[in-house]
């Protein structure tokens, strides 16, 4: 059958779909990307799929530009007709829901995550709640990456819970993501990956820096991620370098690949304001890192306090030095444990077999029976 996945980054598909796309084009079906177009979109063609550029403003409120993003997703799903929709990230998942209905396709969201709107009170996320009430109101499933986010839309009446499923973010790759000794030494070395965004903690993590510095410890604090991001809350490259200059953090830059920055750090850090599933918390699990995270949704489901790292308040920096005072005085032995409970835990629950397994039964549930996978 042919399945359309609709999504507001190559790279997002790349490097967090991927195996669920190799998984599916084993199953003989045809796949078309819908996204826009990255440098990452020629190694979507080479795996087999085509991909269809998609005009959109990722962050933007302007309701002429949702509006032409609406009409756009009617237009190429009447063009290219697929059989089934796979959907992620916000403004895919309300306004492709619409633009399916009209267009008559079976149509699967993914809600990886609520974004900055859901972190207010404001009318914005009134009208967010009200386009996704109307939105999923019909649609058989709804995948959610964790508990929070689905009784949140249980509550406020999104979603029913039969429609729900909750998945275990994108899952894992535990063959690629293998455990790993920790380093040597006698400096602490923590570490944050993601975009470097304010809603990631970054400014909270920089504070709980200093603070620990200032109390003699040894330890380091590193920073991986993109700068500049396409995002209102973004951190820029001056406030970055006077970080660095001040010799509070060291700044990596970006990695396609953070396995080596993983295997020199002892501890993994997230000071998250709200997540669906973080995939640096994963694949620092997977690699036997103990995790140190902020206790809100999508964070609190990947780390057991106490058992595979520790937990902290949401925007408070004292709290979250605290945490990371106790990733230190734990030792080595104690940071060895925490990373190989954290390693079984992937293992258990988060490996990515478990998502493809989830799409594939989707697939077959939301399709006509004369077009399913044979």
């Amino acid at each position: 059958m042919h399945i359309l996945i609709s999504i507001n980054s190559s790279w997002n598909v790349m490097n967090f779909r991927r195996h669920l796309i190799f998984s599916l084009l084993a199953d003989g079906h045809e796949l078309t990307i819908l996204a826009p177009r990255e440098p990452e979109a020629a190694d979507l063609e080479a795996m087999g799929c085509r991909v269809v550029h998609l005009d959109m403003d990722r962050k933007g409120l302007s309701p002429l530009r949702d509006l032409r993003l609406l009409w756009s997703f009617f237009v190429l799903f009447r063009r290219f007709s697929p059989n089934a929709i796979l959907s992620f990230t916000i403004k895919n998942n309300i306004y492709g829901a619409f633009a399916s209905r009209a267009a008559g396709v079976p149509f699967l969201p993914n809600v990886t995550g609520l974004g900055t709107i859901f972190l207010q009170n404001s009318w914005v996320t009134r009208l967010a709640i009200w386009l996704y009430r109307r939105a999923f109101r019909s649609l058989p499933l709804v995948f959610f990456q964790n508990s929070d986010d689905r009784d949140l839309f249980v509550e406020k009446r999104i979603v029913a819970e039969p429609q729900s499923r909750i998945l275990p973010g994108s899952g894992i790759d535990l063959d690629h993501f293998v455990p790993t000794p920790l380093p040597d030494g006698t400096e602490t070395t923590f570490l944050l990956i993601g975009r470097m965004l304010r809603d990631k903690g970054v400014h909270e993590y920089v504070d709980a820096a200093r603070s620990l510095r200032r109390k003699g410890h040894a330890a380091r604090f590193q920073l991986l991620g993109f700068l500049d991001a396409d995002n209102r809350t973004a951190i820029g490259r001056k406030i970055m370098d006077g970080w660095v200059g001040e010799g509070i953090v060291e700044y990596l830059g970006s990695a396609s690949d953070v396995r080596d920055a993983i295997r020199n750090a002892d501890c993994i850090v997230l000071p998250s304001y709200r997540e669906g599933t973080p995939r640096t918390l994963l694949e620092g699990a997977a690699m036997a890192r103990p995790l140190v995270a902020t206790d809100v949704p999508g964070c609190r489901q990947v780390v057991d306090d106490g058992v595979n790292g520790f937990l902290c308040r949401v925007q408070d920096a004292d709290d979250l030095a605290s945490a990371m005072e106790k990733m230190i005085a734990a030792g080595p032995r104690g940071r060895e444990l925490m990373g190989a409970a954290g390693r079984a835990r992937m293992m258990r629950d988060y490996d990515q077999n478990i998502v493809v397994a989830a799409y594939r039964a989707a697939i077959d549930r939301i399709s006509p029976p004369s077009v399913r996978r044979r």
